[in-house]
């Protein structure tokens, strides 16, 4: 369930209180259903999916808790919340053991508790959905918990994955762009005894600094122009689970700095909030960056990269696993002609000749791009080489050799030149080097110009 716009039922015996629930529920912009008794609302619930149920607790005939065990019988996608005098807070305990996602108080003196407590119920839902189709996306790509991987140096990589996903161990992955590491990092949590509990996937190089800080630790309202409410993070949201931060090596070195502390403490605060927060993630960091290097350039902490890289993982480029062209090839095509309802058995000869001589500088990523759009063009019973898009490298970088120092800084002198229309004192300038020393690489290629400067 995409977060905005959810269906949900409310119902209460009691007018006023629906009425209420129902129209600040409109406000939020969700799809509300009233229903005045428990009976309404099961026969309500037969008939269509509700996001979310909230129900009084105690009412005549068909109870709230009646409502709950029926809704978790037979929908059990669907959430519910619990409304409840003071009073009976014992039965909301009860309910809230027998599965209900949260209770509150009644009378609701504050709309807001409301709101806040709808908005957590359902992002806790979208996480719950994203785990779900993430482990069916992960079951889909390796059945029979295999993944395509007849190379020694990706058989190598499996392996490594397969030994540490039984532990809590941080792992870094690496490797050129395209090449599967996050589909590694959602094997390890699939084999993992976290497997039942989210995956949550942020890409550190898709969102701004202060937009990053908020998504992973969770902001509280009034901490930034906009932050209208309390928000959760992606540590929390992750708690029990898994947390994969993709392209890890584009963090900002503040975010990095708070990134550390949160992997030592195993806690956090969220951006405007003193409060201290417990978070159990087991992270999983990937990039198709040198860490190493950028450690040792200062752009990346030292004592944050050893703290990722404690069990490295590293993904070779599909150009250097050949045997495995083919077999992936083969699998992405029975997958896309499943989706797209087509009935083609394989590949000609001579299109398997292509796919292997290609040098793949996209990686699987490319491959997929490749046999998906040659299994919409063809109309046949196997893919032929027209059907194939395959990147041509451009001429020169075949046939070019090597250029000499002197032929790069010939190009660079008569580069300075043409921009400063032929003035030698702002060309020597401009190519930061002496005016007589100019003069005698000109005299030495053989450059001469129209415009003499004044001496």
């Amino acid at each position: 369930m995409a977060m905005g716009k959810a269906s949900i039922l409310v119902v209460d015996d009691e007018p006023a209180m629906r009425l209420l629930v129902t129209s600040v529920l409109k406000d939020e912009g969700h799809d509300v259903t009233a229903a005045a008794s428990g009976e309404e609302a099961l026969q309500l619930a037969a008939k269509r999916h509700y996001h979310l149920i909230i129900t009084d607790l105690k009412m005549p005939g068909i109870s709230g808790l009646q409502v709950l065990e029926a809704v978790r019988r037979d929908d059990p996608e669907t959430a519910v919340i619990l409304l409840t005098a003071f009073g009976s807070v014992e039965g909301a305990v009860e309910a809230m053991r027998k599965g209900a996602a949260h209770y509150l108080l009644k009378p609701l003196a504050n709309p807001d508790e409301l709101r806040l407590a709808v908005r957590r119920v359902l992002e806790e839902r979208r996480v719950a959905d994203e785990a779900t189709t993430l482990r069916q996306a992960t079951e889909a790509v390796f059945p029979f918990g295999e993944i395509i991987a007849g190379d020694p140096q990706m058989q190598a990589a499996l392996e490594l994955a397969r030994s540490v996903a039984p532990t809590d161990s941080t792992v870094l992955i690496t490797g050129e762009t395209g090449t599967g590491k996050e589909l590694i990092a959602r094997a390890i949590h699939h084999w993992s005894p976290r497997a039942d509990r989210a995956f949550v996937a942020v890409n550190c190089a898709a969102l701004a600094e202060t937009l990053l800080e908020s998504e992973l630790f969770g902001h509280e309202k009034g901490a930034f122009t906009g932050a209208v409410a309390q928000r959760r993070g992606r540590f929390e949201l992750a708690h029990g689970g898994t947390l994969f931060l993709d392209e890890v090596g584009e963090m900002s070195p503040a975010l990095q700095a708070k990134l550390l502390r949160v992997l030592q403490e195993r806690t956090l605060e969220r951006v405007g909030g003193t409060k201290t927060v417990t978070v159990d993630v087991r992270v999983i960091a990937a990039t198709n960056r040198n860490l190493q290097q950028m450690v040792a350039t200062r752009t990346f902490r030292e004592d944050l990269y050893y703290r990722l890289s404690v069990f490295p993982i590293v993904l070779p480029p599909l150009s250097e696993r050949p045997s495995d062209v083919l077999p992936l090839a083969e699998h992405i095509l029975r997958q896309a002609s499943r989706r797209l309802a087509k009935r083609i058995t394989g590949f000609a000869e001579e299109a398997k000749r292509l796919l292997l001589e290609y040098g793949w500088p996209g990686n699987i990523r490319e491959l997929q791009n490749v046999v998906e759009r040659a299994t919409i063009l063809c109309r046949e019973d196997r893919i032929a080489p027209a059907h194939l898009s395959l990147a041509s490298p451009p001429a020169a970088s075949c046939a070019a050799t090597p250029r000499t120092l002197k032929e790069l800084e010939r190009d660079a002198i008569l580069a300075a030149l043409a921009a400063c229309h032929g003035n030698r004192r702002q060309a020597a300038e401009q190519l930061g080097i002496g005016l007589r020393t100019l003069y005698s690489r000109l005299k030495e290629y053989g450059i001469s110009t129209e415009r003499e400067e004044e001496e």
